[in-house]
């Protein structure tokens, strides 16, 4: 079975390296929020081109203390998509704010700026976006609607790390920028972590603060925080893999075109478009397929792993039912969800394993 990752190649790739960084942090007798930490923060403040980065635990907690850094709290409205991972909207939820979708372009599968401006509301505080799958949305739009409501906005950048919009690195383009160190993601280290970059010298501060129990100095807590610290083991992981995340994207971006090229005079099944002004990393490579449900089971069939990002739109979750949404609200996420079919794409795909996904696609679109 060719799988849709493969993180244990991954590994075997930097075995070395990471085993011997690990084995330093141990023999150091550092494990949290120690001098690895302080030079990841550095680097990765360095390589998005902000002052400032601040480790925390995972990419949910990025999201959770920006917003609350921010003031946004109970009774706020914060403006996101319908169509990602629920850890968008959840965050938004747990400051006590209330998530209002706006729907996606059929593009970029990102929020469409046309439709967020409706959604303002004097309750609404922020717009968060998310740069999907790898591709940044259409940041010069968002930016100038939050301009013209003075709102803040913050980057879901969790799936995109080095990613570009116009030549910027994705979490430079707004007043913070929250990304995921999962494993399967483009950086990712062997368990969860995950950062925030921004160049408010006051909002990192705040975001520090809540991270360590909101306390600057050992047993004084100025506020109520949370424990969301990053572990040196994971920051010494994660400095290994910075090193080769520029040639890791590339390879993706090289996979990438190949699908693109062999998919794109199929009938049934229609490759992602990349826009010409922005850089995609391929986090997921993700076709629109007329018939999913058979496209995946032909290729599983064929020992070929898929997977479908994502099946329920955050809208028609159980656990946002007393939202008031339902079925057809926002027509372009619902039809994605319905459609969406990933196939493997990460850069220890072989040539060989490409070519044999690129075949049973190709058959799969004749017999359809």
């Amino acid at each position: 079975m060719i799988p849709l990752i493969n993180l244990k190649k991954q590994f075997t790739a930097i075995e070395k390296d990471i085993l011997t960084a690990v084995t330093d942090v141990l023999r150091s007798g550092n494990y949290i929020l120690g001098p690895k930490v302080l030079e990841l923060e550095r680097k990765v403040a360095s390589r998005i081109g902000t002052d400032d980065a601040v480790a925390v635990g995972n990419g949910t907690d990025a999201l959770l203390l920006t917003l609350e850094a921010l003031g946004i709290g109970k009774g706020d409205e914060v403006i996101t998509s319908p169509f990602t991972f629920f850890a968008t909207a959840e965050a938004i939820t747990r400051v006590g704010a209330v998530p209002v979708f706006a729907d996606v372009t059929s593009d970029s599968f990102t929020i469409d700026p046309e439709k967020i401006s409706a959604k303002i509301t004097p309750r609404t505080k922020a717009i968060l976006p998310v740069h999907l799958f790898g591709q940044a949305a259409d940041m010069d739009e968002i930016n100038a609607i939050a301009k013209q409501h003075d709102l803040a906005v913050i980057e879901d950048a969790c799936q995109a790390f080095g990613a570009l919009y116009k030549g910027m690195p994705v979490g430079s383009l707004a007043d913070a920028g929250c990304f995921s160190f999962f494993p399967t993601k483009n950086l990712g280290t062997l368990g969860d972590g995950g950062i925030v970059t921004t160049s408010d010298k006051r909002l990192a501060a705040k975001i520090r603060k809540l991270r360590a129990h909101g306390s600057n100095r050992k047993y004084y807590h100025d506020t109520i925080g949370y424990n969301s610290r990053l572990d040196e083991m994971h920051a010494a992981i994660l400095l290994i893999c910075l090193q080769h995340i520029e040639d890791w994207n590339n390879r993706r971006a090289k996979l990438a075109k190949t699908y693109t090229d062999a998919f794109s005079t199929l009938h049934t099944i229609h490759p992602p478009q990349s826009k010409s002004d922005r850089t995609h990393i391929y986090h997921l490579y993700c076709l629109k397929a007329d018939n999913r449900d058979e496209a995946a089971a032909f290729l599983k069939d064929h020992n070929i792993s898929t997977g479908i990002y994502y099946p329920c739109c955050l809208h028609l979750q159980s656990a946002y039912q007393g939202l008031g949404y339902s079925q057809g609200d926002f027509p372009e996420a619902e039809q994605l969800s319905n459609r969406l079919l990933a196939i493997p794409m990460h850069p220890f795909l072989e040539y060989h394993e490409q070519r044999k996904i690129i075949a049973a696609v190709k058959e799969m679109d004749e017999r359809q």
